[in-house]
């Protein structure tokens, strides 16, 4: 990232490490972005995923400018490279838990269905696979989200606000398997919040 800035934030001086800044994430490595309500912590997951490019700067990924991907390359980067959990989850409420999963991992072909079935029992919501999504709570929800974002070979997984509604025991057991898969995988974790953090070692934290 080179001198990145949100479009809203144009015209306005701010203190931040990341933002017109320069910056680089590195494969295996683990970093957290903290921020208060507001700084962009959504804007940079959605920029780096190529959601949105309302932003002045550059961001590149291995030297070639994101701006100049068409849809077949952000397609490639999205089902083998990165991994995204957004803060708002996007399951689908008339699905299950475990049809929400299988839309990607139908995609992907990457973990088995017994795989699947031995990630919601490690967080606890085993008896919820049969379960449409709109009857869990939040951070049921949340957990169904994280083991979905997990069923993708990736170099660097997103997590935006990935614990925010778990205790510290679930926020464990889950920081447990996402830095299990990553390392399994090479993967790099950028993970952001504003206060409760995923509980896995960070190898560098900015704030926004």
């Amino acid at each position: 990232m080179s001198d990145v800035l949100p479009s809203i934030f144009n015209g306005r001086t701010l203190a931040s490490e990341v933002w017109q800044s320069e910056l680089s994430f590195e494969k295996g490595c683990n970093y957290l972005v903290s921020a208060e309500s507001g700084s962009g912590k959504s804007s940079l997951c959605s920029y780096i995923y190529g959601y949105r490019s309302d932003y002045s700067g550059k961001i590149t990924f291995d030297d070639d400018d994101i701006s100049r991907f068409d849809v077949s390359r952000w397609c490639e980067l999205r089902q083998r490279h990165l991994a995204y959990l957004p803060q708002e989850l996007r399951l689908f409420p008339e699905l299950t838990a475990m049809e929400n999963v299988e839309l990607k991992n139908n995609l992907t072909g990457a973990k088995s269905r017994k795989e699947i079935e031995d990630m919601f029992a490690l967080l606890g919501i085993s008896d919820k696979v049969d379960v449409r999504a709109a009857f869990l709570s939040i951070g049921q929800q949340q957990r169904v989200a994280i083991i979905r974002a997990l069923c993708q070979p990736f170099d660097f997984i997103l997590l935006d606000e990935p614990v925010s509604h778990l205790d510290e025991m679930n926020n464990r057991l889950a920081a447990k398997l996402i830095a299990e898969e990553a390392a399994s995988q090479g993967a790099g974790i950028i993970s952001t919040s504003v206060g409760n953090n995923v509980l896995i070692n960070v190898d560098a934290e900015y704030k926004l």
